[in-house]
């Protein structure tokens, strides 16, 4: 696996293919910069060898060349974060950023305007990729993010750098960290899958059943397992269609001796508001009208021990509506056993949108192994697949 380390980048222009695509309020000013400040350790030994950087990216999802995607607003923020003044092309390709890039001296950074202005971005064009390569020596890909997208700058552009490309820091550290979960990991290994649909988690639980011992299943996936089993679940989410594939997941779990774990008690509301009338009820007896938002105090502390135990933590997906201050509680505590675990020794990978924002406003972040910093290419990973911006990269 070729990665930064095995270049030096003195007097070549590094074309890296980042995901800065950021949140930015209604002023266009950058409300969460986690994307760009991972960016910046391979940026940074790139300028210290004595290279000069490329930098192109999308941002949000643009129809043709519309000025609230340009990623001119994030120009200020990204010269704040490397500590350098940015500079920037108005075009990603053509004589604007040919030019720019041209112009590019060691020690300089250049931006490019937002990819995704060109339908050829999405749609992997041979010619868009080859303009886009045309501007660097080496290619670099540091978008995790964006890895699973078979698009021009992740995947096509690495042809044209057969002995020049390689993984940038955040990207080599996102397939290390996976892999130690999924191929080297110290048992006993949990997983912890959260969200509210069993559907978009089918293919991640029966990847990673033959490589946990434990594995717990919360949030509103919970109730389809419930139903399944025979209990009452109010007006609890609950996909009908999935109750006989939940239990084939459960009996392929026995057979693979492999403890699944599901909430025993719920808090339940009368309805979805923070401003509901709630109690704690067994999961399998909650009353019409009512709906489960939140694990219960039981199952919490059924979830603590294992997870105490653990060697290897994975938490994909929260416990209940942790956007509602009132039903937070089972995703905060939560975090606190896998903060626990990890401070002994554990190794704890968190990916997942839901999971990653849960651990960033509670206050998690540093007490992790490690946060993906990619949900769909994380997933796609877990689910055994081949991401095809990491292919370009190997092969």
């Amino acid at each position: 696996m070729k990665t930064l380390q095995d270049f030096n980048f003195n007097n070549k222009k590094a074309i890296i293919r980042v995901d800065f695509n950021v949140p930015l309020d209604e002023n266009f000013k950058v409300t969460d910069d986690t994307r760009i400040t991972s960016a910046k350790p391979t940026i940074d030994k790139i300028l210290a060898d004595g290279g000069s950087v490329i930098l192109m990216s999308h941002l949000g999802r643009p129809k043709g060349k519309e000025d609230q995607f340009s990623l001119e607003h994030i120009l200020a923020k990204t010269s704040e974060i490397l500590g350098l003044n940015v500079q920037f092309a108005t075009d990603c390709r053509g004589e604007i950023a040919k030019k720019a890039a041209e112009d590019l001296k060691p020690g300089e950074v250049l931006l490019l305007e937002n990819l995704r202005f060109y339908p050829e971005e999405e749609a992997g064009d041979v010619v868009f990729a080859k303009e886009l390569a045309s501007l660097g020596d080496i290619y670099v890909n540091d978008a995790f993010g964006t890895a699973h997208r078979a698009h021009a700058s992740t995947t096509i552009i690495a042809q044209f750098f057969p002995n020049n490309k390689c993984f940038g820091l955040l990207l080599a550290k996102e397939i290390e960290s996976l892999n130690r979960v999924l191929n080297n990991s110290v048992k006993p290994v949990t997983a912890v899958l959260g969200g509210s649909k069993v559907s978009s988690k089918i293919t991640v639980i029966e990847n990673i059943l033959d490589k946990v011992d434990h594995m717990i299943i919360g949030g509103g996936m919970t109730f389809t397992f419930v139903k399944a089993l025979g209990g009452k679940i109010g007006n609890s989410i609950c996909e009908d269609d999935k109750q006989e594939l939940a239990l084939e997941i459960l009996r392929l779990a026995k057979q693979k001796n492999v403890q699944i774990l599901i909430p025993v008690d719920v808090v339940a509301a009368d309805a979805f508001s923070n401003d509901a009338n709630t109690k704690v009820v067994d999961v399998r007896e909650i009353p019409d009208g009512w709906q489960g938002l939140d694990a219960g105090p039981k199952s919490l502390e059924n979830f603590k021990q294992v997870i105490l135990d653990s060697k290897t933590i994975l938490w994909n997906g929260p416990l209940g509506v942790f956007e509602m201050s009132n039903f937070a509680n089972g995703t905060i505590e939560l975090g606190n056993f896998i903060s626990e675990s990890t401070s002994k020794g554990a190794f704890s990978l968190v990916g997942g949108g839901d999971s990653v924002a849960a651990v960033k406003q509670f206050g998690f972040e540093d007490k992790m192994s490690y946060v993906s910093t990619g949900g769909g290419a994380m997933l796609e990973m877990l689910e055994g697949r081949v991401l095809p911006g990491i292919a370009a990269i190997l092969n």
